[in-house]
């Protein structure tokens, strides 16, 4: 039951409050900041200070990756709750967002608050889109006003279309859910400091229910990032028991500043829904297509792999495969005639070059039969026949025994149908790993479904280091 649907809702949660939809994106710079420790913040403020109400998880949604201009992950961030004092709890964000986004480093925040419980369909048609096009701020701004849903725009105000994007987003079907832990403020800049061991053991206790951890191949942590933001680690998974759970784990080497659950659509491919033409391909978007491969693959010097597709109305289009996403082998063995359909993401056109959709995954439907002819094997000998010369047909030496017959032998082809994914190194937020394929969250989105949140979905500093500290605490609440 879909907000905005004609089912008869039960409105006695509501108790006479105003549902608030905040969404904002863009607070942070390339040089610092962080769009969901500032939420972190919003979300700590309002437990402790307001009679605020959350009816969802804190939303966290990544959108097209393609972007050039995003910062980072892309992620946007939507609180859902309800309050009898709307104004005080939206005065409150409106300056927390102007006086902490990284505004003169170049962060380009937007707000949206949305008073009502339905969601307007354009407002979530917006929201799909954002997951794989290219949107303008105009577009958004025509959509607020004829909606009449106010917003808030700091520097250019660009992060208005990931705030709309936001609130617009229901995650209805597929979804997950991530922790992530801040770092206390003296700490940001410095090496984060986790022990490989505990992660790879987090991990193996966890699997399948949590993904992306860590890269055994390189020996390499996933779950922290590498830049000065004050994030410390997010740990990604199917539900928030086992988010919160994993963190008991990991034992860090530092004290934290707390942790709060998101509800988001990493690990979904679900910016690669949109099933494209390629005459509809502009740069930057992001979808997939069903072809045939059309020119055969070429291997250049670094390992990157490009061939061309065709699809069902006849358009070429070029593919490239790079080398770091471990998918050059498969695509190597490509030959022209195999079905496939491939999910991709397009790189502008540069040097008087077309685009280029760069592959995120393959999935191979059918390969091409390869034959090839040779001298018949005789029937009576069980021997190879020699050819007699040109139109002569072919004799056995051993009881001279004539065919005009060639050997007809199929050519075994070094590749499987099935889908290929990128190293787990080379994912992106959204990317679905192998593991989550068949597994796929189906609960569609319903009013008040997460009304009563997980008890440990956010925790202060003192909360959060004594889970990380004390792994004897149930964190999964039973």
């Amino acid at each position: 039951m879909e907000i905005g649907s004609n089912q008869k809702l039960d409105y006695s949660m509501l108790e006479n409050k105003t549902i608030l939809h905040l969404g904002f994106d863009n607070t942070d710079s390339t040089v610092g900041k962080c769009t969901t420790h500032l939420a972190f913040k919003i979300i700590s403020y309002l437990l402790k200070q307001t009679d605020a109400k959350f009816i969802d998880y804190p939303l966290l949604i990544r959108l097209n990756p393609n972007i050039p201009w995003k910062t980072r992950g892309n992620g946007a961030v939507c609180i859902r709750l309800t309050t009898r004092y709307p104004e005080n709890i939206t005065d409150y964000i409106i300056h927390e967002i102007q006086t902490n986004s990284d505004i003169r480093n170049g962060a380009n925040p937007g707000l949206v608050i949305h008073e009502n419980l339905e969601i307007p369909s354009s407002v979530r048609f917006f929201s799909d889109a954002a997951l794989y096009d290219v949107l303008t701020l105009n577009h958004a701004e025509k959509i607020l006003k004829s909606e009449g849903i106010r917003c808030y725009k700091f520097g250019s105000g660009h992060g208005v279309i990931g705030a709309l994007a936001a609130v617009g987003s229901l995650l209805g079907g597929d979804h997950t859910f991530e922790a992530i832990c801040y770092r206390n403020y003296e700490n940001i800049g410095s090496p984060r400091l986790l022990s490989s061991q505990n992660v790879k053991r987090m991990d193996m206790a966890t699997y399948p229910r949590t993904f992306n951890n860590f890269d055994y191949r390189k020996n390499r942590i996933l779950i922290t990032p590498h830049g000065p933001d004050p994030v410390f680690c997010g740990i990604r998974g199917e539900n928030p028991h086992v988010v919160s759970e994993s963190l008991g784990l990991i034992d860090p080497l530092e004290s934290l500043d707390g942790y709060v659950i998101f509800r988001t659509n990493q690990g979904t491919n679900m910016h690669l829904q949109k099933r494209l033409k390629l005459s509809e391909v502009k740069p930057y978007m992001a979808g997939y297509l069903r072809g045939t491969i059309s020119e055969s693959p070429k291997v250049i010097p670094g390992g990157h792999v490009f061939f061309k597709v065709v699809d069902t109305v006849g358009d070429n289009y070029p593919v490239a495969v790079y080398a770091p996403t471990g998918l050059g082998g498969i695509s190597s063995k490509l030959m022209v005639e195999d079905t496939v359909d491939i999910g991709f993401g397009v790189r502008n056109k540069h040097d008087n070059l077309s685009s280029i959709l760069n592959l995120e995954y393959i999935c191979i439907l059918s390969t091409k039969s390869t034959i090839s002819f040779g001298n018949p094997i005789c029937k009576i000998c069980q021997i190879r026949m020699k050819s007699e010369g040109k139109n002569k047909g072919y004799q056995c030496d051993r009881c001279k025994n004539k065919t005009f017959d060639k050997s007809v032998v199929t050519i075994k082809r070094d590749l499987f149908p099935g889908i290929y994914l990128p190293e787990v190194g080379s994912h992106r937020h959204l990317t679905k790993p192998m593991q989550r394929f068949g597994r796929e969250n189906s609960c569609p989105y319903i009013f008040g479904l997460f009304r009563d949140l997980f008890k440990n979905w956010f925790g202060d500093a003192k909360f959060c280091n004594s889970i990380l500290n004390k792994r004897s605490i149930n964190v999964a609440g039973g």
